[in-house]
């Protein structure tokens, strides 16, 4: 199931994808721990951001790691190989159709699926390596979840930009919001699904930079060359929304944004 991704695979991305699994470390994996010896799947490992998160949080579980890119997987490999040997992993490269044979106890897929045309095929395709009573975890941000102080019409332009560059290239932006009814459809049972917010004002130095800055700004900026190109913004009104929507992240800015997280069964 190849896509593209919208975001690029550049190293600003890979810096970005860092400070993001660093600065939402808590956040996202907090309430999620699988017992040694489990067999994880890893769906859409990328560079291994979340990867380390899922070793250094379940220390010696059997790991597999799948993605789509080389470039990605082979980073992957150096990030775990220096920050965490708690586990062993065995890495794949391919898409969702054509995953490692065997059965899994716990699957693990983390800013995925808003990058698929068909999510709910993909969620059936990983169910079916999934062993009776093993658990799903699903995490998906929701960029319509984006609320910011001081408000201005041309940051939240940049942003459109950004949800439309996604849904042109078959993803859904918005997809957070539809983590349980996908995970249902896909034929999952006792789904949960909760929002997980992160808040940044100037009283919290460390997410002002780690997320408002470094994780969001950035996704937001990926997107400007093909903005620009297909005629969604001008250069002129790229630099003032990016520059209004860094004025959330300066002294009397506020920045709110939720990711959802659902866990499901088979």
């Amino acid at each position: 199931m190849a896509t593209d991704y919208v975001h690029g695979y550049t190293d600003s991305e890979t810096r970005r994808l860092s400070d993001q699994a660093d600065t939402l470390a808590e956040l996202l994996h907090g309430g999620t721990q699988y017992a040694p010896g489990s067999r994880v799947l890893e769906a859409g490992c990328g560079v291994g951001a979340q990867t380390v998160q899922l070793l250094t949080r379940s220390p010696g579980i059997a790991l597999t790691a799948v993605d789509i890119s080389e470039d990605s997987l082979a980073q992957a490999k150096r990030r775990v190989a220096g920050s965490a040997p708690y586990g062993q992993v065995e890495w794949h490269h391919g898409d969702l159709h054509g995953l490692p044979y065997g059965e899994f106890d716990h699957l693990f897929v983390c800013f995925v699926l808003e990058h698929l045309p068909d999510p709910v095929a993909a969620l059936r395709t990983l169910r079916g390596h999934l062993r009776p009573g093993g658990t799903i975890t699903v995490i998906e941000g929701d960029h319509g979840s984006a609320l910011h102080h001081p408000r201005s019409d041309d940051a939240q332009a940049v942003i459109e930009c950004l949800n439309r560059s996604q849904s042109d290239l078959g993803g859904d932006a918005l997809i957070g919001r539809r983590v349980q009814p996908l995970l249902a459809a896909a034929g999952f049972t006792d789904v949960v699904t909760e929002p997980r917010t992160v808040y940044a004002d100037q009283t919290v130095p460390h997410l002002v930079d780690g997320f408002t800055r470094r994780t969001f700004i950035a996704m937001v900026e990926s997107v400007r060359e093909r903005s620009i190109a297909t005629g969604l913004s001008t250069p002129d009104a790229w630099a003032h929304g990016i520059r209004d929507l860094e004025r959330t992240a300066e002294p009397g800015g506020t920045f709110h944004y939720t990711f959802f997280k659902g866990v499901g069964v088979r």
